[in-house]
């Protein structure tokens, strides 16, 4: 991890993993400021991640992707995409003269391009054909996976905190278990017919 920065910071109760894109409606007068900042400089900012699970204060290092709609009232609809996680240390009710809020926050300059065991990346291949997905990427990383696979909060954080033996386990364990629901789900279909 890095030496504690400051950053803007966006508390959601929404957890980001590195590589994912998250859609967001921006409402509040603070946050239409943050955004307009976010806008002008390319600055990335914090979603801190604000649950009652989150003992560790993890949340997710986002930069804007894109500007779905503007709204008349100023409101906006924005995708922005995970580039890092970060450890929280401070949480300040405003970031410098802003009227946002401000984190001091520890990144962890996750690897977006680590890579997967070779029977990780079969039993991701297979999961993917359920869905008729074939144009997959070759190498895939833990992350790409886990963005796949639906997770909720609590094994997000779980995934996060693993390491990487442990997250490969994890992975393998959670791709079994969706693709025997598919198939189940798949096979229920000849038993009941419609009339």
């Amino acid at each position: 991890m890095d030496a504690p920065v400051k950053i803007p910071m966006f508390p959601l109760s929404i957890f980001p993993l590195p590589g994912e894109l998250v859609p967001l409606h921006i409402f509040e007068p603070r946050y239409k400021q943050l955004l307009q900042d976010v806008e002008m400089k390319d600055n990335a900012f914090g979603i801190y991640f604000n649950h009652v699970s989150n003992l560790e204060k993890i949340g997710s290092l986002v930069k804007l992707e894109s500007i779905i709609k503007r709204h008349n009232n100023g409101e906006s609809d924005i995708i922005v995409r995970c580039i890092d996680l970060f450890s929280l240390n401070t949480l300040f009710r405003t970031f410098r003269d802003k009227p946002y809020p401000g984190g001091e926050v520890s990144f962890w300059n996750v690897d977006l391009l680590a890579t997967v065991s070779e029977k990780l990346r079969t039993a991701f291949r297979e999961y993917l054909l359920y869905f008729q997905i074939t144009n997959n990427e070759m190498d895939p990383s833990p992350f790409t996976i886990a963005n796949e696979l639906g997770l909720d909060f609590d094994e997000r954080l779980r995934f996060v905190k693993a390491n990487d033996t442990q997250k490969e386990i994890f992975l393998m364990a959670h791709l079994r278990y969706n693709s025997e629901l598919l198939y189940q789900a798949e096979k229920s279909k000849d038993v009941f017919h419609l009339n």
